[in-house]
């Protein structure tokens, strides 16, 4: 049986539960539960700190977790991204007070407060920082500099408010762009379990990515309407009862479909209809 590890708790923890239901698998039926089994797919599903995820899948008790590629690689462990999720994004960037730091380089010699000491430390080491000491904190690092602790911060940065709130301003490149990710112990093989796992995952991230889109066109402006709609393979294209006109059916980006569907109306579609797909196999 399939041993996965998901989010029990934070950010992370709905949009894992909600990718592994529309993926088909038995999900716990209460926020308390430890662990819950899918006898019917062959998975064990244990529900742990998202932190500690990585520690268990490298450990081996674990074949497979979810958790964020930040808490990955802040953890150390020896473990690989098998597939990223499309879930828990966020931006981890350096902040300082403006005119003292301007680079990741610069940083070295010193203080960096943050929550994540494995990953400004990889950070650093990429950027020849080696003399800069970390200054570990549980949380509001945005404090660190005011109150004398560190010269400089990393942690995740959204809008911007609350480091300018704090006098501080972001500097460098990205430390890193994180999100949900499918992780699995360094070196680790994959039965046909896993396989089955990503076919379903992968599936999701389609439907979630595409919509169906329908619509009628007349048989001279089909060319114009498909170079629009190219579709994965390539679009279902039926003859209508109505003479000279067919019907048109195709996979479609969801980011890009208000502007495909007003080119088809314009071109001379008519009944363009778009519809959510709940799941898929390409």
């Amino acid at each position: 049986m399939l041993r996965i590890a998901v989010p029990n708790k934070g950010a992370l923890s709905q949009g894992a539960t909600d990718m592994l239901t529309e993926a088909g698998y038995r999900q716990r039926r209460s926020s308390r539960d430890l662990q819950s089994v899918d006898a019917d797919n062959g998975v064990e599903f244990f529900y742990l700190r998202p932190g500690d995820i990585a520690t268990y899948v490298a450990s081996g008790d674990l074949d497979l977790g979810i958790t964020g590629r930040d808490l990955a690689v802040n953890s150390g462990a020896e473990v690989e991204e098998v597939l990223s999720l499309g879930f828990g994004r966020s931006t981890f960037r350096y902040a300082a007070r403006p005119g003292t730091v301007d680079s990741a380089a610069g940083l070295d010699g010193k203080r960096i407060a943050t929550s994540y000491p494995g990953v400004v430390e990889r950070d650093l080491e990429l950027h020849g920082a080696k003399a800069a000491a970390i200054v570990e904190l549980a949380g509001a690092v945005e404090n660190a500099i005011a109150l004398g602790v560190a010269d400089a911060i990393a942690d995740v940065v959204e809008t911007g408010t609350t480091l300018k709130q704090a006098g501080l301003a972001v500097f460098g490149e990205p430390i890193m762009h994180s999100e949900a990710v499918l992780v699995r112990k360094t070196g680790n093989g994959a039965p046909a379990a896993v396989d089955q796992l990503l076919r379903r995952l992968r599936g999701v991230l389609v439907a979630r990515s595409y919509v169906m889109l329908a619509y009628d066109v007349r048989a001279e402006l089909l060319e114009a309407a498909v170079e629009l709609t190219p579709g994965i393979e390539s679009p279902t294209v039926s003859p209508l009862h109505r003479e000279g006109w067919v019907a048109v059916q195709s996979m479609t980006e969801r980011a890009d479909l208000h502007r495909v569907m007003d080119a088809l109306y314009e071109i001379g579609a008519r009944g363009i209809l778009a519809s959510n797909i709940d799941a898929c196999r390409l």
